[in-house]
């Protein structure tokens, strides 16, 4: 996408900024738990939450329930649902329902994958996807997740028109203006193989443009290599625009151009750079959400609890000692 001089001044400056941008919020829980902690009790928090995201095990085709338990029996206690298979569950239960479900299972919702249509250039369009978004916002919002995933549906195929960064940025303002209504952040999803925001200086010229404080990135080891943006640019993302990121690996044998997002693996099992990554992204103040977001058909042929299981211990030995 080309830009012009005027553009790529400003992302260039924003850029340099990007450290700059406020951080979260803390809740009085999280405030009065830092209050009470006592001096004997100050060993440094994990940098990194484990979580799975049901991609992993979306082709077993458990539902909702089901995913849950298996995530919670495999021992990870944050995960990131799909918005289509939470709104299945919704149509013989209520949210109070799954709220009760995610405390006896101990598991938290750190993010969720939706695909409403948010950043097309039809208007009428746009607007029935911010209508959507809003809805699922609530929705969400009703059992303690705090963030959805925002990609560019819609204008992701080949033959998709370019969407101009500053209208770009315009409508992730927008729907981050939902978020301060319904109490969810929209994060920003960079897709490598997507027409638009397929690059880390795309995403993140986006979400600075905004405007807009609770601007946040959503990026993938898969989708930068897939798209072109070294990891020598992370740097200059700014610690606290990541609060979720995806990991995953890749193997030596698939270029760029012909890796797909079933081509994904395990962590530790391909040539990705994780650990350098993921150091690089660690944040001192905060744990960043390391979410396992793979599609691999030979893991679906295997039993779900063993992938889940198999998941977790790959995660595991992936943070140790970053």
């Amino acid at each position: 996408m080309s830009l012009t001089r005027r553009q790529t001044i400003t992302a260039l400056a924003a850029s340099a900024g990007a450290s700059l941008l406020p951080k979260p919020v803390r809740s009085a829980p999280e405030l009065a738990d830092k209050a009470d902690s006592s001096p004997t009790n100050t060993a440094p928090a994990a940098p990194f939450t484990l979580c799975l995201n049901m991609s992993t095990i979306r082709g077993h085709k458990l539902g909702f329930v089901k995913e849950l338990e298996t995530a919670s029996k495999a021992g990870f206690r944050s995960v990131e649902i799909w918005m289509d298979t939470y709104q299945d569950y919704l149509k013989s239960h209520s949210p109070a329902d799954a709220r009760k479900l995610l405390s006896d299972l101990g598991i938290t919702v750190e993010n969720t994958i939706g695909f409403a249509p948010w950043l097309v250039d039809d208007a009428s369009a746009r607007a029935k996807g911010l209508d959507q978004l809003k809805r699922e916002m609530e929705l969400l919002a009703q059992i303690g997740c705090k963030r959805t995933a925002a990609p560019s549906i819609g204008v992701q195929g080949p033959d998709a028109p370019l969407v101009d960064l500053r209208r770009a940025a315009e409508r992730y303002r927008a729907i981050l203006d939902l978020g301060d209504q319904t109490g969810v952040v929209p994060q920003l999803e960079l897709w490598g193989f997507s027409r638009n925001l397929n690059k880390l200086s795309e995403v993140m010229y986006v979400a600075l443009e905004s405007g807009h404080p609770s601007a946040r990135v959503l990026l993938d080891i898969y989708h930068l290599y897939k798209g072109g943006s070294a990891p020598a640019g992370l740097p200059f993302v700014g610690k606290p625009a990541i609060e979720v990121f995806h990991v995953n690996d890749y193997p030596a044998n698939l270029s760029r151009e012909a890796i797909t997002d079933a081509d994904r693996v395990f962590p530790g099992d391909g040539v990705a750079p994780i650990r350098d990554t993921l150091r690089v992204i660690k944040d001192p103040t905060r744990p960043i959400v390391l979410s396992l977001e793979v599609f691999n058909k030979t893991y679906y042929a295997q039993p779900a609890d063993t992938v889940a299981k198999t998941a977790f211990q790959k995660m595991k030995a992936m943070v140790a000692g970053v």
